[in-house]
């Protein structure tokens, strides 16, 4: 890795679905904690973990982030925005890897003890564990419930529960994925403060994403200000009076259901994280559903969660293939401020680096048809809005620049 000249550079995984003000707060303990002088954001597109659209779209997300104290923004390729833990943590840790100037790994955590959270990343990999865990998904039981059980019949209560948290989950494979790519860059985690994960609870003036969106979603923009930055508020003002936002999923009911109806099992098996013939389940389920709630409620089981469920219905409808997730195979940049221009000078990418549609086109075949699977994501994306956007919105759109 190249020394900065600059300062020390800490990365950030996020989705930012939409800018609130945690994520301000996130940014800002990020430069305290790790004395960085830049920080840069590896954000989901247009799709996010939850097996959804995000709200808004990757340009004006990238805008609140940095208004709100990020430097650079780098786009978190589609196949690992709409992944699992695992995949959607590898993904990130490769991108900041290998962006070839970062020092800092910085994710939020519930736990207040780094060490435990190695000590959980540990027990998760420790191959000991592969066949209590394999015997508890005989039984039918999830992946993540079988795998926070044979953790704690093999190292404790205090590891289990450090797994079951939804920002310790994700920090575990962070650290997991810095281990296997024998990286360099040091994982920090960052005490959560203010409304939990995916919490309806209100603390103060921070609320969880998934309260925010509802706000939105729910036409209470107004309500929603006092948990948002004054430019993240403006920005979806806009957005909403231009009828560009709040995307929402279901506008595309029929179609995606139109999808599934199309596809044989051959084609559903060559989804990411089907398993144990769930394709078969899934042909079935998609034969007497009449809405994608009533689908996603058929197939669910004590095994397959609705999460995973979801994921796997949107990568059939983007037409996301297991191969995808391979590998990044380039960092695109959505944004930047000066001190990111002048991070990127001294960065030593071990990918191809990419901001506008002619120099996607420049990159070998397989990362170009990555790229334009993206756009093709992104223009379904646009049939979400209030208003139908054009195709062709991601290849004609710019670099974000903030002064």
């Amino acid at each position: 890795m190249n020394s900065i000249t600059t300062g020390a550079t800490a990365a950030i995984i996020a989705e930012y679905n939409p800018f609130h003000n945690g994520h301000r707060l996130h940014i800002a303990r990020t430069r305290e904690r790790c004395g960085a002088e830049n920080v840069v954001v590896i954000m989901s597109g247009n799709y996010v973990q939850r097996g959804e659209c995000a709200i808004a779209d990757k340009f004006s997300r990238t805008r609140m982030a940095i208004e709100g104290g990020a430097d650079l923004v780098l786009e978190l390729p589609l196949p690992f925005a709409c992944a699992g833990a695992e995949k959607f943590a590898g993904g990130g840790v490769e991108i900041a890897d290998a962006l070839g100037c970062v020092d800092y790994l910085s994710f939020g955590m519930e736990s207040a003890d780094g060490g435990e959270l190695t000590a959980a990343a540990n027990a998760v990999s420790d191959a000991a564990l592969k066949p209590e865990l394999d015997r508890l998904l005989g039984e039918g039981k999830s992946f993540a419930a079988a795998r926070t059980e044979a953790v704690r019949m093999l190292y404790g209560d205090a590891a289990a529960e450090i797994i079951c948290m939804p920002n310790n989950t994700l920090a575990v494979e962070y650290i997991r994925a810095l281990k296997r790519l024998n990286s360099g860059i040091v994982p920090v985690g960052v005490q959560r403060e203010g409304a939990a994960h995916d919490s309806e609870v209100i603390s103060g003036d921070i609320a969880s994403a998934t309260a925010v969106r509802r706000m939105i979603l729910e036409g209470r923009l107004d309500e929603s200000g006092r948990y948002l930055p004054e430019y993240s508020f403006r920005e979806l003002e806009r957005l909403i009076n231009e009828e560009k936002a709040p995307a929402d999923v279901k506008v595309c009911e029929r179609a995606v259901l139109s999808r599934l109806r199309g596809m044989t099992r051959e084609q559903l098996a060559r989804l990411p994280d089907i398993s144990e013939g769930l394709e078969n389940r899934i042909y079935e389920c998609v034969r007497r559903a009449c809405s994608v709630e009533e689908l996603y409620d058929s197939i669910k089981s004590k095994r397959y969660s609705h999460a995973r469920i979801r994921r796997i219905i949107l990568s059939a409808f983007l037409g996301i293939r297991r191969e995808h997730s391979d590998g990044p195979r380039y960092i695109r940049i959505l944004g930047m401020n000066e001190r990111g221009k002048r991070l990127l000078s001294s960065a030593s990418p071990k990918l191809p680096l990419i901001s506008s549609y002619r120099q996607a086109m420049a990159l070998p075949q397989e990362a170009r048809n990555h790229y334009l699977l993206e756009c093709y994501a992104d223009d379904l994306w646009g049939l979400m809005t209030p208003g139908i956007q054009p195709c062709g919105a991601d290849m004609a759109s710019k670099l974000i620049v903030v002064s």
